[in-house]
């Protein structure tokens, strides 16, 4: 508008361009003298001083710089590094010493800095002294422009009385409240209880939304007086308070206006702010959306009449509160220019601080062209507040390092903002506001539309935002109708229903930061590294079906189908053991989905015969969470998408599911349940002590889910050796009439020591066979002593169905016989597997190249062959390698064979029991314990009433495992107990079935919404370890994507690699460089290349932290641990050491960005610590105080 007038007055773009301050000046005087009725003198700003920071300061620069003008900054000592100073023209220092509030408000400094550098104007932007009409006045007094109004002016709107006094004047509707300023709590008590709640309590010296408060419950006054008072003292420097009546779900709509010192105002139409929280704006729309006209014209009438009552010159804002029957109460003027200012600039074309700048100079309204007539809205604009906030957690402010910065920009949007930029720091000094982003269009639904797609744009991280609820806004159709008002946010508790940012790259970047900082985050059992190689995955055609499989058999015909199925057919049936027991029993269970994932196409291809892959379940469950960061669930679902054709099999401890203890029988029935919808076909049902009733839950649980029941005997002892008595023969052939009769599809043998030997594989195979001719039957073995090959065969030659083998690279030692073995030695005969040798050797390639990944797990590093001294130890397969892993850490590594010898004693001294998971881990835990402290099974038994004992020696004791076949070794179990209380029967009978929606709601208030059943029944078999897993994938994101030495050991420094998060979607990560010195919170920061941008993560030495004084973290699920919901610093501390306290007591103040919030305690209990003192500065998280829960 500038531009056109310049234009009729016949100054040129290019003398504008060339000689912008002489030729605006002249132009000035042209203009002058075209309107020659006007008396006021036109003086030029060649200079302004910003008394303000941030985004506004950057606002006025900006406006400076196109009017050829001189631009000032002023900041304070911990604004050193912020953006605003780096936009001016010139920067300046100021309230060094002072509070970095205070410094803002220190109005000598500023006038002193203004009158050092020849400063003309002050702008005050909004906040701050904004409002301060000893501001304004000080600004003359010392020969300097006020960009705002008179100080009488800004004096008279900045008391919220005397400005309602002055509306009752001009004949505006007002509500009804106090006639002057409220300063004491027994002031504001009184008046309550007069005129009755509720009330709203208002800073009368500000505004912004600081110090406001809704008062309902009389109760409440003096607290919400008392800290609203504080909040306005910090903010303005003043803690008077204005009470008013408070009117029940009005619209908040504000015009703005523009008077000149020739008396002339007019408006710019009317915003809706009626989107607030805690009486602060979070979006603001112009024009108002289905305001009726009538209503509109009276506003704005009424805005103006008000506004030339008092000479009002400079932009400024009246704020009506709008009810629902279309009555309009004044409720104050804001003297200043507001926030949202910008969205009037979108729909009327007019800069408003350019006007702000220009009407201080001298010139009048019609002088800008802005005569009411003129200023026609067009379209529809929103402004959107971006802060540095949570809404999850009630719009907490967050404080922290901008890691990643990346705005949605584009046709229709505007950005005003500051320090948004990777790498900036976010105190906790001041305002929240990051940016605020600016979208327009020809209505309120395109806008919203434009605004929607501008947000999801942004990359944030470092710090939470509120951008995930501003979507939801934008999103809510009442928005969209323009049907608001401000108990919008309250009311729709929806708007807080959202999915978090996944933030995966930030948060992979992290973890390796970490490994590469602080080592290794999954513990390495040798000294060994993964060794540099990618292994060469077998290819199969792309684009083609996997051949049917016995998995087709089992979707099409059922359990008995499939049993029959296999009953029939004609060859030996493998079952591969490589996903699962092999690692197990080699790698300690270790390997990773990343890597099983990769040969699954080529397994589902060439080995459809398969009788079942053995997948899941057993160790690799808790390992998985435990140690290797990942969901086991999401293992078998991926596994299941790329292998459809062979069944899976799964290893269920019985009434133990995957754990090492009992559970409720509904936590198993819902196991078995979840495992059938992820994928799992097969369950082989064992029990750790062959305890029927456990086994026949087992077996109820997955027959009620629909999977195929294969029931296992676990074999122990030698039934070819008539010396041994305990479990013979007779022994086994009456558990499996048992079994029978509770209803199976399949029997197995589970042989987990490989103890059957050739001999007695025979005798106990073909016996099963001739009782059950129709029954399949299926052999698990392990290879220990080398004869398991041998083992196998004579089971297929006795009658056997299927047996269990891993290929040939992943064989032998603790793990199943040799695929290519048996195999090779069944070509050409009738039991042939018809399996190709060619294709093993490509399976079988791949995995010995993966193997060397593990090598900080291998088992070889100390067992270098198969040993048959596992006829005398019996130490299971899949616990041999665990439980020299278990020695290693306890200081034990070289008395191994100690361990092994103390084991033999152990099972002797608790009965010989049958040892598996978890009977054979209570048999190493005492072995271990007997090593450990000398003992031999002679002092055990002497001295077990003053021994203490590993935990699960002493629940096996007390029945928690069920009952040992021939009962209790007495009276060892008597000393051991101690009087302590006996489980009789199956422990799971009697116990509480478990509350899974309860679970649920605990985990998702403490992890956010993505919890799924999965994870609750994760937790349901490992509340401890599944918490640690969760807490652990929020922090560091999808690790289960990297590749296997990279996610050990971390990458080198210039390594480059991909990490696919997910189809279509590959990070291109290089690592730069660490840096070797530490910041004062004892991190050091690493650099990478993500995508071809630099990033950065700061990452906390754990080493070098014991040296400095860092304040502690609360720790992540511990009662009674009350951390800071918010950085801030500490204001008020209400309770010490010893007070008892209740759920809900303030503990203590914090105050952050201007903002206070009191910590409240989480339980009944008594104080033990106090971990902060006054004025303290915390960081969120950081431990505030500690309670003993009741």
């Amino acid at each position: 508008m500038l531009g056109a007038h310049l234009t009729r007055l016949g100054v040129t773009s290019a003398h504008h361009i060339v000689h912008p301050r002489y030729v605006l000046t002249k132009a000035m005087q042209i203009t002058r003298m075209a309107h020659s009725s006007s008396s006021i003198e036109y003086q030029p700003i060649k200079s302004v001083l910003v008394a303000n920071r941030g985004e506004i300061a950057i606002r006025v620069f900006r406006a400076c710089t196109e009017l050829g003008i001189r631009s000032v900054a002023v900041y304070s000592e911990q604004d050193k590094m912020h953006m605003h100073r780096q936009k001016a023209d010139e920067s300046y220092i100021i309230g060094q010493g002072l509070a970095p509030v205070d410094a803002y408000l220190c109005i000598p400094e500023i006038i002193r800095v203004a009158k050092e550098n020849d400063v003309d104007a002050i702008h005050p932007g909004y906040g701050f002294l904004s409002e301060r009409s000893d501001f304004a006045q000080a600004c003359y007094d010392n020969g300097v422009r006020f960009i705002g109004p008179s100080p009488e002016v800004v004096q008279k709107m900045g008391d919220k009385v005397a400005a309602r006094q002055m509306a009752i004047n001009a004949g505006v509707q007002v509500v009804p409240g106090t006639d002057e300023p409220v300063t004491t709590t027994e002031a504001a008590y009184n008046f309550c209880v007069k005129y009755g709640l509720p009330v709203m309590l208002k800073a009368a010296y500000g505004g912004g939304g600081r110090g406001m408060r809704v008062v309902r419950e009389l109760a409440d006054v003096k607290e919400s007086f008392r800290l609203a008072s504080s909040e306005a003292e910090a903010a303005f420097g003043n803690g008077a308070m204005f009470i008013e009546k408070f009117i029940e779900k009005p619209r908040h709509i504000e015009l703005q206006v523009l008077g000149d010192k020739a008396g002339n105002v007019v408006h710019l139409f009317e915003r809706d702010c009626s989107v607030q929280r805690r009486h602060q704006k979070l979006v603001e729309v112009a024009p108002a959306p289905n305001l009726d006209q009538k209503v509109r014209e009276a506003m704005a009438a009424d805005a103006v009449k008000l506004c030339k009552s008092v000479n009002y010159e400079n932009a400024g804002t009246v704020e009506f509160l709008l009810d629902n029957r279309g009555n309009y109460y004044f409720i104050e003027v804001n003297a200043r220019l507001q926030v949202e200012h910008t969205v009037t600039e979108e729909i009327t074309g007019i800069d408003l601080v350019q006007s702000q700048i220009r009407i201080t100079e001298g010139m009048t309204l019609p002088e800008l062209g802005m005569t009411q007539d003129k200023i026609i809205p067009q379209g529809c604009a929103i402004q959107c507040r971006v802060t540095t906030e949570d809404p999850a957690k009630g719009f907490q402010p967050d404080t922290g390092r901008l890691e990643v910065f990346r705005s949605g920009e584009g046709m229709g949007i505007r950005l005003d903002g500051a320090s948004a930029y990777a790498g900036a720091i976010i105190s906790p000094y001041y305002d929240s506001l990051l940016m605020k982003v600016i979208s327009r269009a020809s209505d309120l639904h395109a806008s919203a539309a434009k605004m929607n797609r501008s947000l999801r744009e942004f990359r944030i991280r470092g710090v939470k935002t509120n951008i995930p609820f501003l979507l939801n806004v934008l999103e809510n159709q009442k928005f969209l109708n323009g049907t608001i008002d401000t108990t919008f946010i309250d009311e729709h508790p929806q708007l807080f229903q959202f999915q978090p940012s996944q933030n995966r790259a930030q948060k992979l970047l992290n973890y390796l930061g970490n490994v590469l900082v602080n080592g290794p985050l999954t513990p390495l059992a040798t000294g060994l590294k993964p060794a540099e190689i990618y292994a060469v995955v077998p290819g199969t055609l792309p684009g083609t079906v996997p051949p049917r499989g016995f998995k087709d058999v089992l979707v099409a015909e059922g359990p008995e189908g499939f049993a029959k199925a296999v009953r029939n057919h004609k060859g030996l049936l493998l079952m591969d053991t490589t996903f699962r027991d092999a690692h197990q029993s080699l790698l300690a269970t270790r390997v990773r989905t990343h890597d099983l994932l990769k040969i699954s196409p080529f397994v589902s291809h060439n080995f459809n015969t398969l009788y079942s892959l053995e997948n899941w379940g057993g160790a690799t469950f808790d390992v998985a969470l435990r140690f290797l960061h990942e969901c086991p669930w999401e293992r078998l679902e991926s596994m299941r998408k790329l292998i459809p054709n062979i069944p899976f099999q799964m290893l269920l401890r019985g009434a133990n599911g995957v754990g090492y203890t009992s559970y409720p029988d509904n936590a198993v029935y819902k196991f078995c349940e979840l495992s059938v919808k992820a994928g799992m076909d097969i369950f082989r049902v064992f029990d750790s002590l062959n305890y029927l009733p456990n086994l026949v839950l087992g077996i109820d649980a997955v027959g009620n889910a629909g999977g195929v029941v294969e029931a296992a005997i676990s074999y122990s002892g030698d039934i070819s050796d008539p010396s041994k008595k305990k479990y013979t023969l007779d022994y086994y052939m009456k558990l499996a009439d048992e079994l029978v009769k509770a209803g199976i599809h399949v029997l197995c043998i589970k042989d987990m020591a490989g103890l059957l030997k050739p001999r007695a594989a025979k005798l106990l195979i073909s016996r099963l066979r001739e009782r059950y001719p129709d029954l399949p039957i299926h052999v698990h073995t392990h290879d220990t002593s080398g004869a398991g090959v041998a083992s196998m065969l004579e089971c297929a030659y006795a009658g056997a169905d299927a047996v269990d083998v891993a290929v040939d690279s992943m064989s032998g030692m603790t793990s199943q016989p040799s695929m290519g073995a048996v195999v090779a030695s069944l070509m050409g005969h009738e039991l042939d597997t018809g399996m190709n040798l060619n294709d093993v050797s490509q399976y079988s390639a791949f995995w010995e190249q993966t193997r060397t990944l593990y090598a900080p797990f291998e088992c070889a590093v100390t067992m270098k062959s198969g040993n048959a001294d596992v006829y005398q130890n019996e130490i299971p397969g899949g616990q041999y390698t665990n439980l020299q892993f278990q020695a290693f850490s306890l200081g034990l590594g070289d008395q191994f064979e100690a361990v092994k010898k103390a084991y033999r004693e152990a099972n002797l001294l608790l009965g010989d029991l049958i040892k598996v998971t978890p009977s054979s881990k209570v048999v190493g835990d005492l072995a271990q314990f007997m090593v450990q402290n000398k003992l031999s099974a002679a002092d055990v038994e002497a001295g077990a009433e003053n021994l203490s004992f590993p935990k699960s020696v002493i629940e096996f004791v007390q029945g928690y495992l069920g009952e040992p076949y021939g009962g209790f070794s007495e009276p060892l179990r008597t000393k051991m107990l101690k009087g302590l209380p006996t489980v009789k029967g199956r422990p799971g009978a009697t116990m509480a079935p478990l509350d899974f929606a309860a679970i649920k709601s605990k985990l998702s208030e403490e992890h956010g919404p993505r919890i799924t059943e999965y994870d609750v029944l994760s937790y349901a078999m490992y509340p401890k370890v599944t918490e640690d897993f969760l807490f652990f994938r929020n922090k560091y994101g999808p690790v289960d994507k990297l590749d296997t030495r990279i996610f050990l050991t971390g990458p080198k420094v210039g390594e480059e690699f991909e990490v696919q998060i997910e189809k279509g979607k590959t990070l291109h990560i290089k690592t730069l460089a660490m840096a070797e010195d530490l910041n004062v919170n004892g991190e050091r920061e690493v650099f990478f290349e993500l995508n071809g941008q630099l990033r950065s993560v700061m990452v906390r030495d754990q080493e070098a932290v014991k040296d400095l004084h860092v304040h502690p973290k609360v720790t992540p699920g511990v009662k009674g641990q009350v951390g800071a919901p918010m950085p801030g610093s500490v204001v008020d501390i209400r309770v010490k050491v010893g007070d008892e306290v209740k759920k809900g007591s303030p503990l203590v103040v914090l105050s952050a960005m201007k903002m206070e919030m009191v910590v409240q305690s989480p339980c009944d209990g008594v104080v033990s610590t106090v971990d902060v003192t006054k004025d303290m500065k915390l960081e969120g998280d950081d431990l505030v105080l500690t309670i003993d829960p009741k």
